[in-house]
């Protein structure tokens, strides 16, 4: 099957030289959640406003869904819901109106029954009626989710959709993701939560100085580049450790009392096996132990500045 958005060797060259996008090629598969990860100034919103089509790009080619989005933009950007970091609305139009409003631009008919839906799913039914200045920020930001999906996209950007938001907008927007996906949407999340793309993402892109220096399966990137670290709880405090027992990745903590080792999660196997038999075998005996595993955060921040 071929990918509903397909990007190649896409550049942008704002004037005076600054290359915001750097011959980026990109598949994002029908049906997917995938997170673009990256840091301020990274080429994250540049990339999706060009893919949106709200950004020239220099060079390069977009389709998605099969159309290009130069030579036919409608057909494209009717594919396609955004939830901008920001965007200005009509301060004194009603909820309800600006939703319906985004739907007849893209020339569909009315329906109230979903319209009505989409402000139940998002908690705005009740603001229905309420001018846009009369809202909170996390419910303006409410609304643009609202606008986006008024058109019945198949495609969603979701540009830092929970930045600055409360902790129940976040997590409504979990639930609206998983339905969402639920329903075959494709969802591309832009967002600094990297809880985020933990908790939501197939696959993770990784941006940085515009350009993709990494794509790959959320699980499948924890097992590749994840770290684990063992944590012993000794019965007797060591000062030192036995020759017996040296190996990479061992350390003493909690003042002797812990045997911390830290390893990747390729070596896991042979690495744990091996050092609980020289523990054995040196007479080291533990009361407890736990592990713990690096998180996506943890990677992002170690591939960005490897890349630097």
């Amino acid at each position: 099957m071929a990918p509903i958005i397909s990007v190649r060797d896409l550049q942008k060259t704002y004037s005076g030289g600054f290359e915001a996008l750097k011959s980026i090629s990109l598949d994002i598969e029908e049906g997917e959640v995938f997170a673009l990860l990256g840091p301020n100034g990274a080429g994250k919103t540049t990339l999706i406003s060009t893919i949106c089509g709200l950004v020239m790009p220099t060079s390069g080619s977009i389709s998605i869904g099969g159309f290009d989005t130069e030579k036919d933009y409608r057909s494209a950007r009717k594919l396609v819901g955004l939830v901008p970091q920001e965007m200005p609305t009509a301060p004194f139009d009603k909820v309800i109106d600006t939703v319906a409003l985004s739907r007849g631009l893209f020339g569909l008919p009315r329906n109230k029954a979903f319209i009505e839906d989409i402000l139940k799913d998002l908690s705005l039914w009740d603001k229905r009626d309420n001018q846009i200045m009369m809202l909170s920020g996390g419910m303006k930001r409410r609304v643009l989710v609202a606008k986006a999906l008024a058109h019945e996209p198949k495609v969603l950007f979701l540009d830092e959709p929970t930045a600055g938001v409360d902790v129940e907008l976040r997590r409504d927007m979990w639930r609206i993701v998983d339905t969402l996906k639920e329903r075959g949407v494709t969802i591309i999340l832009t967002t600094h939560y990297i809880e985020e793309a933990e908790e939501m993402a197939d696959r993770v892109g990784v941006i940085n100085k515009g350009e993709i220096i990494l794509v790959e399966n959320k699980d499948v990137l924890m097992r590749k580049l994840g770290r684990k670290q063992l944590t012993l709880e000794l019965a007797e405090p060591l000062s030192a450790i036995p020759d017996a027992v040296q190996t990479k990745g061992l350390s003493i903590e909690g003042e002797g009392s812990q045997l911390v080792y830290v390893y990747d999660t390729r070596s896991e196997r042979t690495g744990i096996t091996s050092l609980l038999s020289s523990l054995s075998a040196a007479g080291i005996r533990f009361n407890d132990l736990n592990t713990s595993q690096s998180s996506l955060e943890d990677i992002f921040v170690d591939l960005v500045k490897v890349k630097s």
